[in-house]
């Protein structure tokens, strides 16, 4: 069994809500994520995505568009991304690791060669935006061979039928982008998530992930009660680059959405 399946069946077992962080390795420098990760969990984190950066990150706003470019400058590169996610597993993380990332890198590093290395070096699963399900079929069995989950995205836009494709594909979890537009922290959540949500949830028992725009412990409170996952990321990289002690910042941050989604669902029970 998966490591991100077992965790959202333990989760769903105990009726708790995934808490998902994004950071970008190589930010704020460029080893920063082999301590980060570490406080991350011990905040509550159930899963961890990390970004790769990429010159040219379209689905991101400024901020995660800025912490690529200095994980850039750093010398990040995807194969310094699977370095890291072996160093974290020797640590002893049995935490999922999804790699969020472009689907360029992928194919100047060979895609066969990718799966073999990332399955090797312990990462889960795999985001990538810019890889529809339409042209994801050599992926997808790369992928599936060496055990890593693809996991697709679904907009408020989103047909139907592209509904129907996305939960029949979609290994791990599905992503759910809470609104029109980039990442980035916003004051409020969309208006339609409840209802978006719905309208995937009647297609699959898969585990819904909403990602984009949740900034504050109330926001990730309100998508607790709708979702299978939160997935924290803009925000998070705004208070570690805005803290003199990154480590801590990144702590306490989480460890504010962590109480603030069970706060909430033990008062709802």
């Amino acid at each position: 069994m998966h490591r991100i399946h077992r965790t959202f069946q333990r989760l769903r077992a105990q009726r708790r809500t995934a808490l998902m962080p994004f950071l970008t390795v190589g930010f704020p420098s460029s080893k920063s994520a082999l301590t980060l990760v570490p406080r991350l969990i011990e905040a509550g984190a159930d899963l961890i995505e990390l970004g790769v950066p990429f010159s040219d990150p379209l689905a991101d706003g400024a901020t995660i568009q800025d912490a690529s470019q200095r994980a850039l400058e750093n010398g990040i590169s995807l194969h310094q991304c699977l370095t890291q996610v072996t160093a974290l597993r020797a640590q002893g993380i049995d935490t999922p690791f999804i790699l969020m990332g472009y689907f360029n890198p992928l194919l100047a590093f060979g895609l066969a060669e990718f799966a073999t290395a990332a399955a090797t070096a312990g990462v889960d699963g795999l985001i990538i935006p810019d890889l529809p399900p339409e042209e994801a079929d050599e992926a997808q069995a790369l992928f599936d061979a060496v055990g890593l989950d693809l996991i697709f995205l679904l907009a408020p836009t989103s047909s139907p039928a592209r509904i129907r494709a996305v939960a029949e594909r979609s290994r791990g979890f599905i992503y759910l982008v809470s609104l029109i537009g980039v990442t980035g922290a916003r004051g409020h959540l969309a208006p339609g998530l409840e209802a978006f949500v719905r309208r995937v949830r009647a297609a699959t028992d898969k585990p819904l992930a909403v990602g984009f725009g949740i900034s504050t412990p109330i926001q990730a409170a309100q998508v607790a009660r709708l979702a299978d996952g939160v997935i924290v990321g803009s925000a998070l990289l705004r208070n570690i680059k805005a803290a003199p002690d990154a480590e801590e910042a990144a702590y306490t941050f989480v460890r504010a959405l962590r109480e603030g989604i069970d706060i909430d669902q033990t008062a709802g029970i």
